[in-house]
């Protein structure tokens, strides 16, 4: 028997639909890495959502195709998040308590 090495989720979307989340393959996963660069350049809240939306699209490509075109209406942004997290290992839900000490840290707040 062989042996997975990654996480299967399963997400509901807003409109009740099930879907199970995975890793990208290697050509998905390099769409998704090439639009994510753009997030450095972004200069507002709305450039970032932006790009957010567009790699979960592309994401969605691969685990739900209905859905990719339809990104905004189906999925709230704690669901993009997951789906970022376990489809491109894009960790953007940082545990408040975790940042705040990564912050405290970089200021040298001991």
């Amino acid at each position: 028997m062989a042996t997975k090495v990654y996480e299967t989720i399963e997400l509901e979307l807003l409109d009740g639909k099930t879907i199970t989340v995975k890793p990208l393959n290697i050509k998905n996963l390099r769409l998704v890495m090439k639009e994510w660069a753009k997030a450095q350049e972004a200069t507002s809240e709305d450039e970032f959502l932006e790009v957010l939306i567009k790699c979960t699209s592309i994401a969605m490509q691969q685990i739900d195709p209905e859905t990719a075109n339809a990104v905004e209406d189906n999925l709230d942004l704690q669901t993009m998040y997951k789906v970022l997290e376990v489809a491109a290992d894009i960790k953007l839900n940082v545990d408040p308590n975790l940042l705040a000490a990564a912050q405290m840290a970089q200021a040298g707040i001991n």
